[in-house]
């Protein structure tokens, strides 16, 4: 077959967008899948190490990663084997690293096989747990996170734990109306299902393909090895069918979690779910819910397709100010594209007996190349630019705070419509060529003040937007947390021949204007204003092997604003250490603000625990009680979101009412001071 090659720009991290109905999924399916074969190993890792931008030799320390990172891919949850067995398994893969590479799979049937018993064990358990006497254990606390609880360390340890979560897994039927009966046998048969899928994916001869996933991502997080199936499920988020939930998904620890809900999908529309959300069971209209825990994410993308119109139940685990479990039905449909269009709102303030308008722009995402009816985000906010130009707005907030990126050329283009022509971003290869991207319109559509909203879910794309805007001084970024996501890195898709999935392999690094990269560090804040979305923990840096950040020589152009009618005010250090004062003592006077402040608290405290002393008397509840407590949480969380936006108003206000600075030429050295770390304020 020709060669094929995709640069992905597009998001974050590696995920899966779950909005493709069967018809397309069947469509795309045209040849049957093909097992990667284990005598096909070396030649598949030659091609990452040929690829990859900064890994070229397979060392020691690579073997242990791709050894620990296959044990773990067998027992995601950390629930099946001893800490003593995981270290076993490890010593022995990364020393026969050589041999399985070769094409002897022997010892990764030998551990599977151990995780098969392992599997049967707790069945049995479970069996055994399920009398006629059964009664949840309500002392239950269970710490979810694997990497913060670890293996158990003894058998009875092992017992206790798979007990635990026995009682965990019972008190979510029972939360959802499911008779104690009823809920026995589901419990039971979620066992067996585990069972049933460790039996396929050994008959299937998997094991290959699971290795060249744990070598991939012990590269780094982005770099992965896609199956046939995978590579159908990225090829239908590439293509962008519209029909499904509405949400993008990511695995890790064995939980599927969502990672960003896609405006105007079902999942959205529902307003009862998050980033961060566990999805732990998925059911289909009127069927028993099917456990998602330790399922790969193309089986649980897979439970969550289907036909248009027709409902899906997700049974959600969210840590947060409670840890607690809850179920959302969505009917799936197709996604209204207006709604992931950027937006603009027009609010009015009052300072000094004085009116100002705000614009704030809302951009979700950065689309465009021929999809959405030829819609691009960069014709779009061009023209809401035009528009507040029209409405004779006095400044400018453009939202980006929830934006997970997509596609670069529409971010340069965008950065170009707040700046004269200059250079934006750069790219360095693997063989260390580096690119300029610039911004060739010497046209300005936003001359006035501007402020950039960050959150730890801007990544990629819109952190070279932010990035770029920050660098020549063009806007104040205010952020939900300290910096954005951290995705400064280039991944190219490679097909490979014989139907047998392709590899995704990183390629290059991104740099803004100044020289420094985004990876892990992201762009950082000029201002912090506390929010809800500062508890989502998501970036870089948290991911096992992320590449460490890197700098290449400033590229700034000088002379991106001449002095005309066009000429904008850059953001001096004077200007934003007064703006900081001000924000500062509004969130300190603010009732919301002190609601923030106790949830985000009472969030780091209650952080990754399930405690089921409360199970009791939440039975007690009527079911439409707990309902309408759930309708209002939800409003809560909604209302107290547009606070960090309302703030942002008030900023972009003060920044309006500041007086002029000093030209950027004048203020250059300033700023390379400034960018020694980034001077941080947290109100």
């Amino acid at each position: 077959m020709p060669e094929q090659l995709y640069t992905v720009w597009l998001r974050a991290t590696s995920i899966i967008l779950v909005v493709a109905g069967t018809a397309c999924a069947q469509t795309t399916r045209q040849a049957e899948a093909a097992s990667l074969p284990c005598n096909a190993l070396s030649k598949l890792f030659a091609q990452y190490q040929a690829y990859h931008y900064s890994i070229g030799n397979i060392t020691p320390e690579l073997k242990h990663r791709t050894a620990e990172q296959f044990v773990q891919s067998i027992d995601p949850s950390r629930t099946l084997l001893l800490k003593s067995e995981a270290e076993g398994l490890t010593t022995r893969i990364e020393k026969h690293f050589d041999t399985i590479a070769q094409g002897n799979c022997e010892l990764l049937s030998e551990a599977f096989g151990i995780i098969q018993n392992k599997a049967t064990e707790d069945t049995l358990h479970a069996q055994k747990l399920m009398t006629d006497s059964y009664k949840v254990d309500t002392s239950v606390k269970i710490v979810i996170d694997p990497d913060e609880r670890g293996y158990a360390l003894s058998t009875v340890q092992r017992s206790q734990l798979v007990e635990s979560l026995i009682h965990f897994q019972m008190a979510n039927y029972l939360r959802g109306s499911v008779a104690m009966d009823k809920a026995k046998k589901q419990l039971v048969h979620r066992y067996q299902l585990v069972e049933k899928r460790l039996a396929e994916r050994a008959k299937k001869q998997r094991l290959p393909e699971i290795f060249a996933e744990a070598f991939a991502r012990s590269l780094d997080p982005h770099t992965s090895y896609l199956s046939h199936d995978s590579l159908v499920d990225f090829q239908i988020n590439m293509k962008l069918s519209l029909e499904g939930i509405g949400a993008a998904l990511r695995s890790s620890d064995g939980f599927t979690y969502i990672e960003s809900l896609i405006p105007g999908g079902g999942a959205e529309k529902s307003g009862k779910l998050r980033p961060k959300d566990k999805i732990i069971a998925v059911s289909q209209d009127g069927e028993a819910p099917v456990t998602t825990i330790d399922m790969s994410i193309q089986d649980v993308v897979k439970l969550i397709r289907g036909k248009k119109g027709t409902k899906v139940t997700l049974s959600i685990l969210r840590e947060g100010t409670e840890t607690k479990t809850f179920g959302v039905t969505i009917v799936r449909d197709k996604i209204d594209v207006k709604q992931q269009a950027a937006k603009i709102e027009f609010e009015e303030r009052t300072r000094n007996n004085k009116k100002f308008k705000v614009g704030v722009l809302e951009l979700p995402s950065f689309y465009g190349g021929g999809d959405r009816d030829g819609r691009s985000s960069y014709l779009d906010v061009k023209h809401l630019l035009e528009e507040a130009k029209a409405k004779s707005a006095d400044t400018l907030v453009l939202d980006l705070s929830k934006n997970g990126g997509g596609y670069l050329e529409d971010a340069v283009r965008i950065s170009g419509l707040f700046i004269r022509e200059g250079a934006i971003v750069a790219t360095r290869d693997t063989g260390g060529e580096v690119s300029i991207l610039k911004d060739t319109d010497s046209s300005i559509s936003w001359s006035g003040p501007l402020v950039v909203l960050i959150s730890p879910l801007s990544a990629s794309a819109s952190e070279i937007l932010a990035g770029a805007l920050q660098s020549y001084q063009r806007a104040l970024v205010v952020g939900a947390a300290t910096s954005s996501f951290g995705k400064g890195s280039v991944q190219t898709l490679r097909p490979l021949p014989g139907n047998l999935g392709a590899v995704k392999v990183t390629t290059g690094m991104y740099f803004l204007p100044n020289g420094r990269s985004t990876q892990q560090v992201g762009v950082s804040a000029d201002l912090v204003v506390p929010s809800l979305l500062s508890t989502v923990e998501m970036g870089e840096k948290d991911l096992d092997y992320s590449l460490p950040p890197q700098s290449t020589q400033e590229f700034r152009s000088l002379h991106v604003n001449k002095a005309n009618k066009d000429h904008w005010t850059p953001v001096s250090l004077t200007a934003t250490e007064r703006l900081i004062r001000r924000s500062k003592a509004r969130i300190s006077t603010s009732e919301a603000y002190a609601e923030i402040h106790a949830e985000i608290e009472k969030a780091e405290k209650r952080k990754g625990i399930v405690d089921l002393t409360d199970f009791a008397e939440e039975q007690k509840k009527k079911k439409d009680e707990s309902t309408e407590e759930q309708e209002d949480d939800d409003q809560r969380f909604e209302r107290l979101e547009k606070t960090f936006v309302n703030e942002a108003i008030e900023i972009a206000v003060d920044l309006a009412i500041a007086p002029r600075g000093p030209s950027l030429g004048a203020n250059k050295q300033r700023l390379q001071q400034k960018e020694g770390p980034r001077a941080v304020t947290r109100p």
